[in-house]
């Protein structure tokens, strides 16, 4: 099954006040039709800049020097904003992290959800606004045609951020970058939202690059798993294999570092400073190789 997105050795650096700082460093992963493919990886591995050089969202000071990110079968490493924007909506859309920020407040829920619709889809007035209900239904709000009406301030974090899975999946996209989905909620709230995706990706075909760090959420909704560390690729696999038998030292501390709920009194081990220097020594390592080729 070719995959809807192929990303290849995918390197890039952030320049700022005459630095350069790699980032990425030859990240390649690839996200099949229907799947959910989780990118996980502790703060500061460059997981949620793949996410934004897919969606073209990268901060001005980022530059991809190396790799290819191919979309559907067509190359969007360098694609022109206009272009880019072509593929939002029915192509490629996003799940943000922060549901408290991510919504306009000046606007009604209503018209953020029908602008997405009437602008990708061509829909007009009347028929956005039937499907927008009906979306916000699906996603299990109740009293739809008030909330409609209300602004981004009037609801409580999960509402928020089940309006957004809902703007996500309006144009039944090709892949959704759900960019850690669950972090800002409660442990209740997000097992809901988890299930949520789960309900409408399956329903809608979706595919999901699911970027996160935490390997319990991986457990309960990837069907594959990239682990990145300082940019880099450690390991990948089915998530269940990954997750009861990780082949990479990292992949196995990370794992011990994890709170179980079906163990509640194993104690926690960090991620050893041994560990974590031989990493880094090896990411300065590759850098220096890279910038000698």
């Amino acid at each position: 099954m070719s995959a809807i997105l192929d990303i290849r050795d995918l390197h890039l650096d952030i320049v700022a006040s005459r630095r350069r700082n790699h980032i990425l460093r030859g990240v390649s992963l690839d996200v099949r039709p229907g799947e959910v493919h989780g990118l996980v990886g502790e703060s500061g591995a460059g997981k949620t800049m793949v996410g934004k050089v897919v969606l073209g969202i990268a901060p001005p000071t980022a530059q991809v020097t190396g790799g290819s990110v191919r979309f559907d079968g067509g190359e969007i490493t360098h694609m022109p904003d206009r272009a880019r924007r072509s593929l939002m909506g029915a192509g490629l859309a996003l799940i943000p992290q922060d549901p408290m920020t991510s919504l306009n407040p000046a606007r009604r829920i209503g018209d953020q959800i029908t602008d997405v619709l009437r602008l990708h889809l061509g829909m007009g007035a009347g028929e956005a606004g039937e499907r927008a209900l009906a979306l916000l239904r699906d996603v299990h709000i109740r009293n739809a045609g008030r909330v409609v009406r209300q602004y981004p301030h009037e609801l409580s974090g999960g509402m928020r951020q089940r309006v957004l899975i809902a703007i996500a999946f309006a144009c039944r996209p090709k892949l959704i970058v759900a960019d850690e989905p669950t972090t800002a909620l409660d442990v209740t709230v997000q097992r809901q939202v988890l299930r949520l995706i789960k309900e409408m990706q399956e329903n809608a075909g979706t595919a999901i690059l699911f970027v996160t760090h935490d390997l319990g959420v991986v457990a309960k909704i990837c069907d594959r798993v990239t682990v990145l560390q300082a940019g880099r690729v450690l390991e990948h696999g089915p998530a269940r294999r990954v997750i009861e038998e990780p082949e990479h030292p990292y992949t196995r501390a990370l794992m011990k570092a994890t709170p179980r709920y079906d163990r509640p009194g194993d104690l926690l081990e960090p991620v050893p400073p041994a560990l974590v220097d031989e990493l880094n020594a090896a990411a300065a390592a590759y850098d220096r190789e890279r910038a000698g080729a």
